[in-house]
């Protein structure tokens, strides 16, 4: 009796080794599939996605995931960002926002820190930054984007995007980031990507 204790236990303790082996094994290849996991596509935040849809349609040059992609590198989507000297969602200096700040909500106010007036400002404002950049040779979405960050007026003495790293990285991010975008508006409005991110 005691003899077969012994093997009952000892089979126990096999299955529990077993047992511990397997969970150790798929624990190590969780580890491994957390580390080398592809990082997760950037989506609309759903509480901006018709506003975006909406600025969007301001003029032909726009789409919603080149403004998404904007918003992505201008705040990360944050509505209270501040950079000390940009404000709000899509960083408006206050002199631009002067200009470019409209009420589009309807409460009386023009707010840079409201995205349902910043984002629809950002899709205007662009909208003339493609205008005033169609004579200078190039990609007229860089140059757009680069005279947001930089002004028009430094694209258009340089002829291009100037020689400024944070432009140039900016535009380069946006540029990276537009296909991420186009990837999951796709997926958020049940539809196929198209080639123009449209």
């Amino acid at each position: 009796m005691e003899i077969q204790t012994r093997r009952s236990g000892r089979r126990g303790c096999l299955v529990g080794l077993a047992f511990g082996a397997v969970l150790v094994v798929a624990a190590a290849v969780g580890i491994v599939w957390w580390l080398t996991r592809p990082p997760a596509l950037p989506t609309i935040p759903n509480q901006y996605l018709a506003t975006v849809q909406s600025a969007a349609r301001t003029c032909p040059e726009l789409s919603v995931p080149m403004l998404a992609a904007q918003l992505d590198a201008e705040s990360h989507w944050n509505p209270q960002a501040d950079s000390g000297q940009a404000q709000g969602i899509a960083q408006f200096y206050p002199s631009t926002w002067a200009e470019w700040g409209k009420d589009y909500t309807g409460d009386g106010k023009a707010d840079v820190w409201n995205p349902a007036d910043a984002i629809p400002a950002q899709g205007a404002y662009m909208c003339h930054l493609f205008n005033e950049v169609k004579s200078i040779p190039g990609d007229p979405t860089q140059l757009a984007l680069a005279a947001y960050n930089a002004g028009p007026g430094a694209v258009l003495k340089a002829q291009g995007i100037p020689q400024i790293p944070e432009t140039q990285n900016y535009v380069n991010r946006i540029e990276a980031l537009i296909p991420k975008y186009t990837q999951t508006y796709a997926k958020q409005i049940g539809a196929s990507p198209s080639p123009s991110g449209n």
